[in-house]
């Protein structure tokens, strides 16, 4: 691997972390060059090597510094400081990591409940047992229990809402970490706060005695295929690997559990599956749960009492759990549009109610559905059933 890359890199955190410790000093001039300087490596970096599947977090960066050298370029202007500029240095990085983690904590248990959660079942009963089941009953486990899941498929079947409802059924913590926001804000050091975000989920777990989910969504863009990696990303890998191992210790009765997920389960190396123990697809609604979410989502819409949910289902096979709720959507927005283009809206009487959307038909639904394709290919479809069988681990 050449350490061309490498280089650029940690040029670019070096002068970022030069420019912000200037900023926060009230250096402006210095920390505009220095932020400049981070900008110029991280563009190199790109055009050396436009295949990178990390650049979309390069041009990230650079757009935030060139923002940030834009606001310090207008005079006059009283700017919040980087960090306390009064901080020592070592104190100064220790307040950035802290916000960073601080912003990977949701504060509040998500309020979803797993009578939300529509279908799924496999997913259900496999974050139950490694989960909700321990965390209420650990001493029905002498053998311990699985601490990483992955739960992989299309986009938009409810991956997310599910860890979500698991989160809210335990009285704990849950730390939602983006994995490319992960990449994106810690560029040059993400290895070292990998450890440090599970040093983090470790110690709340382990000084309160509460289960901790570190929920880790589109883990194949943190962990994906380990052939032609430039940059810091085999260093965050085997720091992961590392850390996974050390939550997986025998005879360890710690409630910390990395569930990830991903649309593309084919591109995470042998060595990240097996460290998730519990590989669950999550996979496109059957009628049944299309027939519940049309339920749920038209209950709220004023619709003809002909329009059945069970009808729109099976008009709708092979959409996603949010092709459902785009579908819905789309059909309000129809009848809303009709309502403004109406000849007489706008005339409403002082004192009198306003004029409102007609009735929504089957027709109405049926005209979205044939206008608005499913999200997911057979193609995709065949890939999943493809792996899943090669994979799965209930």
């Amino acid at each position: 691997m050449s350490l061309a890359p490498q280089e650029l890199e940690n040029s670019a955190s070096k002068f970022a972390a030069e420019a912000i410790k200037l900023d926060s000093q009230g250096a402006r001039g210095m920390a505009i060059a220095n932020y400049q300087r981070a900008i110029e490596s991280l563009v190199k970096l790109i055009q050396l090597y436009p295949e990178n599947k990390l650049n979309r977090v390069y041009q990230e960066r650079t757009a935030a510094y060139q923002n940030r050298i834009k606001a310090l370029q207008m005079n006059n202007v009283e700017l919040e400081p980087a960090v306390d500029p009064k901080a020592t240095p070592e104190e100064q990085k220790q307040s950035l990591t802290k916000n960073e983690m601080d912003s990977l904590i949701m504060k509040e248990k998500p309020n979803v409940t797993w009578a939300e959660v529509i279908g799924l079942d496999d997913a259900k009963n496999a974050l139950r047992e490694s989960i909700v089941y321990p965390a209420k009953r650990p001493d029905l486990f002498p053998l311990g229990w699985p601490r990483g899941i992955l739960l992989y498929g299309p986009p938009g079947c409810g991956k997310t809402v599910i860890a979500a409802a698991t989160a809210n059924e335990i009285d704990g913590y849950f730390i939602n970490v983006d994995a490319a926001s992960m990449m994106s804000k810690w560029l040059g050091e993400a290895e070292k706060n990998v450890s440090k975000l599970f040093q983090m989920a470790r110690g709340l777990a382990e000084k309160e005695g509460l289960p901790v989910i570190l929920f880790i969504d589109e883990v194949d863009s943190l962990l994906g295929n380990r052939n032609s990696e430039i940059g810091g990303e085999i260093r965050v890998k085997n720091q992961f690997l590392t850390e996974m191992d050390g939550i997986n210790g025998k005879g360890k009765d710690l409630k910390l559990y990395v569930i990830g997920a991903t649309n593309k389960p084919w591109s995470l190396d042998w060595p990240f599956l097996r460290r998730f123990t519990k590989r669950v697809y999550v996979s496109l609604p059957s009628v049944e749960a299309r027939e519940s979410l049309f339920e749920l989502y038209t209950s709220q819409l004023h619709k003809d009492d002909k329009v059945k949910s069970l009808e729109l289902a099976k008009m709708a096979d092979g959409y996603s759990a949010s092709d459902v709720k785009d579908i819905c959507q789309s059909a309000q927005l129809m009848v809303v549009n009709d309502l403004f283009h109406s000849p007489h809206f706008g005339e409403e009487v002082l004192g009198e109610p306003k004029s409102q959307p007609r009735v929504l038909t089957t027709a109405d639904f049926k005209e979205i559905i044939s206008r608005r394709k499913p999200s997911v290919s057979m193609e995709m479809i065949r890939a999943y059933y493809k792996w899943t069988e090669q994979f799965k681990a209930l």
